[in-house]
């Protein structure tokens, strides 16, 4: 009898998240857990897993519901499963939860000094530790067996208005975090940490600091250019063969009003690669070149392998915020293709680098200029994917109209300078055939939906849909397939693994956690 209840205790122990993450996994697809914010290094967040696919989802149920502890607000969090256990956030929060039941296993809170509350994208894991950033501007580490504080070192200055939201990624031996600020007159940048002490090992800005620094020639000064905004809010993509970290990067500072900032403003509104081992700049894209309207480009850049002309080719693609697809060779930066995703008015065509043009008739005008998408963007921070097996690169987009006025006509405007009103708009998923930059099919929401995306190899995309609503559609054609009503919208992307034989789809709804299984009969 005492043996029997020692093996039923270690076991447990087993599977409640005590050995930690195998680090190779973050490189992998995910299968039997979700090791990091997008499933794996790629942006991607497709799934293998066929158990629940396009043919039986009408049989998916619902397995467990955790509401938070404590905390409030909505999980904007992509989860972590690790060894069967859930790891999550809301600023100043870190939860684990149970994957197969949903009960608590521990629930750390942060002290907090200030910063911004408007949301956290989640942790990051190596090992046994967990990391998560702070809105009052922190690393911090955390045992990932009971949540106790490991250490904690600060990425950024609380008194500068940055503050911190970022999902940590780990490459080799580097905690890559990112910085969030808005209404900044400050420099955007990426800092690599030592998982295990904490220390800095390098720090990257995404605006020129010096004269010589990629992209000086593009501002009108360094004074304006360090001053120039690019954020690094969202988590980075990787390509462990080239060892180059994507980094997408925020609007420009002054926001709308930009009459002390002649030029393109190299790299705001970019896709930036950097070395992953000393963060020494590569390459980089400007998806929106002197961005008037608000239009962070730090939407997810997804790596997608091909095969041209009986070549391996290795690119990347975003759907950016001012409606515009690209798809770059990820070795150099240089497009492939550019287009729209959704009908837009803000720019006249496509320079020889495959950067939008702006068209100045459509900048933010005293009497206000008609322009399209609105400041929310065609696409904003919930992330896409791209599904290898279909070919389509899926993403929650926005067709809307705001008139963009300037009021602040000083040569050294501060701040915005500018606001939009807003107009007409309409959502919907669209499927873009990477290879073409088509829409293959649009599936329209009314009344809004505008969440991360999941799709898996059972020809499924996962999606929250208006009305509370979670969504399984048809990868291939769009057809909506299966629904399940929630208590709140959907704030987060989707997850899927596998244990035990059962696949499991997590979601986000507000302060809830739903879990829905595919149980066998």
């Amino acid at each position: 009898m005492k043996l029997k209840l020692l093996v039923v205790f270690f076991t447990s122990c087993l599977l409640s998240g005590q050995s930690g993450l195998n680090n190779a996994k973050l490189g992998q697809p995910p299968t039997d857990s979700w090791p990091i914010y997008h499933g794996d290094y790629s942006g991607r967040r497709f799934s293998t897993l066929t158990k629940i696919n396009a043919n039986n989802i009408s049989s998916l149920s619902l397995a467990w519901a955790y509401r938070l502890s404590a905390g409030g607000g909505a999980v904007k969090a992509t989860p972590l499963m690790i060894d069967g256990v859930l790891y999550f956030t809301l600023p100043d929060h870190v939860w684990a939860v149970d994957a197969r039941t949903g009960r608590e296993n521990w629930h750390h809170q942060w002290t907090n000094t200030g910063g911004i509350h408007i949301g956290n994208r989640g942790v990051g894991a190596y090992g046994s530790w967990l990391y998560f950033e702070t809105p009052d501007c922190h690393l911090v580490s955390l045992n990932m067996k009971d949540g106790s504080e490991r250490w904690r070192k600060k990425i950024c200055d609380l008194d500068q208005f940055y503050f911190g939201s970022v999902a940590p990624v780990i490459i080799k031996n580097h905690v890559i975090t990112g910085v969030s600020g808005d209404d900044l007159d400050t420099p955007g940048y990426l800092e690599s940490h030592d998982p295990e002490t904490g220390d800095l090992q390098w720090r990257t800005y995404t605006v020129p600091m010096k004269k010589g620094d990629p992209g000086w020639d593009t501002w009108p000064s360094i004074e304006a250019a360090s001053h120039g905004g690019g954020m690094t809010w969202q988590p980075v993509t990787y390509d462990p063969e080239l060892n180059l970290i994507y980094v997408t990067t925020g609007n420009p500072q002054p926001v709308i009003a930009s009459k002390n900032r002649p030029g393109s403003n190299a790299y705001t509104g970019s896709i930036v690669a950097l070395n992953g081992d000393t963060g020494k700049f590569v390459w980089g894209f400007q998806s929106s070149p002197h961005d008037t309207h608000d239009w962070d480009s730090t939407e997810t850049a997804v790596l997608i392998d091909d095969v041209v002309n009986g070549q391996p080719r290795k690119l990347i693609a975003q759907a950016a915020r001012n409606g515009h697809f690209f798809v770059l060779d990820r070795t150099n930066g240089k497009a492939i293709l550019s287009s729209e995703y959704v009908k837009t008015n803000w720019a006249k065509g496509y320079d020889a680098k495959g950067q939008p043009i702006p068209d100045p008739a459509k900048m933010p005008q005293v009497a206000g200029a008609l322009v399209s998408p609105n400041q929310g963007g065609a696409a904003n921070w919930p992330p896409p994917t791209f599904n290898p097996m279909t070919g389509l690169f899926y993403v929650n987009a926005n067709r809307a109209f705001s008139i963009y006025y300037i009021y602040d006509l000083d040569d050294n405007p501060q701040g915005w300078g500018g606001t939009d009103q807003g107009g007409y708009s309409e959502t919907m998923l669209q499927a873009i055939d990477y290879k073409t930059g088509k829409v293959r099919w649009s599936h329209k929401w009314e009344g809004g939906g505008r969440s991360g995306l999941l799709s898996t190899a059972g020809n499924l995309v996962f999606v929250g849909g208006p009305n509370n609503a979670f969504v399984a559609l048809n990868a291939t054609t769009g057809e909506p397939l299966w629904h399940a009503g929630l208590t709140g919208q959907v704030s987060n992307g989707p997850i899927t693994y596998e244990m035990d034989g059962t696949q499991y789809v997590i979601v986000a709804a507000g302060d809830t956690l739903w879990a829905f299984a595919m149980f066998a009969k």
